[in-house]
């Protein structure tokens, strides 16, 4: 059975980042791009070149998915596709000099809700609360490396 306490932490940790990425949303409304628009041009920023594969896989969407979100920005003139030089069934994914306004534009909304939402927080203890997300984060990609089978008990 499940205490409060461990019921309440991926309760608290979703509805953290549900009211971020909603506050994002409303300040990134007015640039012309939607959420999931926004999420492929900030991961290309990152990662310029990679596959839609890589995309998808990164997004957590399927492949389709990430195709039609590319579809559209292909037709906005904000990214393009180049065939992979060594490799022709894959296509590389390229940002447009048109993406670098709204990639910069969508960074400054990221950093001023980030800047409000650690202030929140007493300024020494803000890397503290990094450290503790990085170590949780850490700690659950070793979890779903496990096998899904519950462990024997002795």
């Amino acid at each position: 059975m499940l205490t409060e306490d461990h019921a309440a932490f991926g309760i608290l940790v979703h509805d953290v980042a549900r009211s971020i990425r909603y506050a994002f949303d409303a300040r990134a409304r007015g640039l012309g791009v939607t959420r999931a628009q926004w999420r492929v041009l900030m991961y290309l920023a990152r990662c310029d070149g990679i596959s839609q594969t890589e995309l998808a896989d990164a997004l957590d969407v399927e492949r389709i998915t990430a195709g039609r979100m590319v579809d559209r920005l292909v037709d906005s003139g904000l990214v393009e596709r180049r065939e992979d030089p060594q490799d022709r069934r894959v296509w590389r994914l390229h940002l447009l000099p048109s993406a670098h306004g709204i990639v910069a534009q969508l960074t400054e909304v990221a950093a001023g809700l980030e800047r409000e939402v650690l202030a929140t927080l007493p300024a020494e203890r803000r890397p503290e609360i990094f450290d503790l997300l990085r170590t949780v984060r850490e700690g659950i990609k070793g979890l779903r490396s496990e096998p899904n089978s519950p462990k024997e008990v002795a």
